[in-house]
């Protein structure tokens, strides 16, 4: 596991990254853990209406709502059981109450198909108790009014006893219980609360890890994940669930609890990450960056069977957090269900993931800090730049503007793709409905190669299902649409620039390519890195005067969408020189480059351009960059002073 250190209040915080190693053997361990599960399990179920067959109710009048396909899943503490289930740990049992009723039924097989041991599990007769079930009708992307049942329950105390017994002649086998505690009228009654403390408190020897809607303060003597609202309620303040927990108020609240309680406290923040308090100390995990559409419902369900499974394998309490901080990474990207995560996809995302650093001074430029009088702004403290002997440079909006409106033309591309032979008559609301989802992907993808955007596009084109799919492209067919498109107006460009009619530096950021060349003065190596098709990059960086820089290290996407051209320039810079660490410099304007940088140990310096203008910052970028990793931002390369000082250059 490996960790910094980072100044935050009047304490450090310790940053903590899981390696892939730590992670594939904590995964290893799994199928050897055994993990109770007690709490309010409730069936997640999923109508999806056709309309189109509806018909009068000759009885009532009222047109019907036919239901075209129906999904049930696992929710509440159930869907705990499915996430440590597709986690592959060995052993599982349950501990809570199901219905006399159809629903129930189906709940408690769905259990059993998880391989789940339900002796625990205790069935209520009669209309006390219905099984806690969530019914949401859905009309294409819309979801319909909610129908819930279990409102109304009343837990007798002879299930709850039930209920703990069963607990209690399991504890000795198992290696963690999770405590799940999802709804008023679960099975979380003054009683259960009262034997259940009691229990935990008995119990040292055992780890108990409690999850909490509404009786967050009912199991003190348990471990305690929560999330910032959470957190801050418990603490005694009060925040609207809609307003943003900063991250100094996570941390204080956190400590507060730890200090209350004695027990390790787990902060979640969604893509901020987690925040784990011990007796050691502090640890963030950081928040995952994830592109394309997300569904955060049941990612707290997967945080926590993540660090209940890594627990009960043997992880210590941050490692665990790292695991749960994974598990839900996955989850987030499964739509319209409550997802769950296997060992491999865990371990996907676990390799490299994409780290989200400094969301909130990527968020607010008021908290920026820059280099003397100047416009560099540092993220966080860098490595000496003077060792630098190697420099990575982004061609487009780091050098070049030539393709300067790439967004808009590939916008324009994807939007006629999408909505194929309706383009011209959609009606408004489904128009502006694809332009925001094109939009939204495009922001989110910016910085990857232009071959991977085009099978996000398949997918969007497929999703809204306008398109006949013998019509759909793959990504191939619909990259050379867009190249073409992109390509025209970069020849235009080219040829007013080989005409005179317009010259170097009104396709360059400001000083850039003097930059170049002082870098290339004082001894270092320079590369250039595109996610552009290598010869477009050669043309180009000839065209505008700087490819002999370079000399043989231009690199661009050679159309295979498994090679991404950034990261071969790193992997050909690490067989060249060894350590990273010190000696190699990123200029880029994109989140690849600068993510891959940081993650070898390089120093990212984020080039915030507004490429419109050609100077000045962009703050979207900005945003984007700090997130990435960058730990310098500059808007562009006027200030040579400044820079120059800052690389040591006299």
């Amino acid at each position: 596991m490996q960790k910094h250190d980072e100044v935050a209040g009047d304490r450090a915080v310790a940053a903590v990254a899981l390696d892939s190693s730590r992670l594939e053997a904590l995964l290893e361990q799994m199928p050897s853990a055994h993990v109770g599960v007690i709490g309010d399990f409730c069936l997640d179920v999923y109508w999806v209406l056709d309309l189109s067959r509806s018909e009068r109710s000759v009885e009532t009048g009222k047109t019907t709502q036919p239901v075209r396909e129906q999904h049930y899943s696992l929710g509440g503490a159930g869907n705990v059981v499915a996430n440590l289930a597709a986690l592959r740990v060995g052993a599982i049992s349950v501990f809570g109450a199901v219905g006399d009723d159809p629903f129930g039924h189906r709940l408690l097989r769905l259990l059993e198909a998880c391989g789940a041991d339900r002796n625990g599990m205790q069935v209520a007769t009669g209309p006390a108790w219905q099984t806690l079930t969530y019914c949401k009708p859905y009309v294409g992307d819309e979801e319909l009014p909610r129908i819930d049942m279990g409102n109304f329950n009343d837990l007798p105390d002879r299930l709850a006893d039930a209920v703990l017994e069963a607990l209690s002649a399991a504890l000795d086998g198992l290696d963690v219980v999770i405590v799940n505690q999802q709804v008023l009228t679960g099975i979380h009654t003054p009683r259960l609360r009262q034997r259940l403390r009691a229990l935990i408190r008995r119990r040292t020897d055992k780890v108990f890890v409690f999850d909490g809607r509404h009786y967050t303060d009912s199991y003190p003597e348990a471990w305690l994940k929560v999330n910032g609202h959470e957190a801050l309620r418990l603490s005694g303040t009060e925040r609207d669930p809609a307003e943003l927990v900063m991250r100094d108020e996570a941390l204080t609240a956190g400590r507060r609890l730890h200090r209350r309680f004695g027990r390790p406290v787990f902060v979640t923040r969604g893509d901020r990450g987690c925040l784990v308090v011990l007796d050691s100390g502090v640890y963030q995990v950081p928040g995952l960056e994830v592109i394309g559409r997300v569904d955060p419902v049941g990612a707290g369900d997967s945080f926590l069977a993540g660090l209940g499974a890594a627990l009960a394998a043997g992880a210590a309490p941050q490692e665990a957090a790292a695991v749960g901080n994974f598990t839900a990474g996955v989850t987030v990207r499964k739509l319209r269900q409550t997802g769950t995560a296997t060992p491999e996809e865990v371990l996907e995302i676990g390799r490299e993931p994409r780290y989200a650093f400094e969301p909130e001074l990527a968020e607010d430029p008021r908290r920026a800090r820059h280099l003397g009088g100047s416009d560099i702004e540092i993220v966080a403290d860098p490595p000496d730049a003077t060792r630098a002997q190697i420099a990575i440079f982004d061609h487009d909006g780091t050098i070049s503007t030539l393709r300067q409106g790439w967004e808009t033309v590939m916008e324009n591309m994807m939007i006629r793709a999408i909505l194929g032979n309706r383009y011209d008559d959609a009606e408004e609301t489904l128009y502006h409905k694809v332009v925001d989802r094109v939009r939204t992907f495009i922001d989110q993808t910016t910085g990857i190669q232009t071959l991977s955007q085009m099978q996000g596009l398949v997918s969007m084109v497929r999703e809204f299902g306008i398109v006949p799919r013998e019509e759909i492209l793959d990504e191939f067919g619909y990259k050379t649409i867009y190249n073409e498109a992109l390509m025209q107006k970069v020849r235009d460009r080219l040829a007013r620039l080989e005409r005179g009619e317009l010259e170097v530096a009104d396709f360059a950021i400001k000083n850039a390519v003097e930059w170049l060349h002082i870098l290339h003065r004082h001894g270092l190596r320079l590369y250039l890195a595109s996610g552009t098709d290598l010869d477009d990059v050669k043309a180009e960086a000839r065209a505008m005067g700087y490819a002999d820089l370079f000399e043989d290290r231009i690199f661009g996407a050679v159309g295979d969408v498994t090679v991404e051209a950034k990261r071969v320039v790193l992997d050909r810079i690490l067989a060249e020189i060894g350590e990273v660490a010190g000696r190699v410099v990123t200029f880029g304007d994109g989140p690849v480059e600068i993510r891959e940088t940081r993650r070898r140990g390089g120093l990212p310096i984020g080039v915030a351009s507004d490429e419109v203008r050609r100077f000045g910052l962009n703050p979207a970028k900005r945003t984007r960059l700090i997130r990435a990793g960058a730990v310098v931002i500059v808007p562009d390369f006027s200030q040579l002073t400044a820079l120059k000082r800052f690389f040591g250059f006299t």
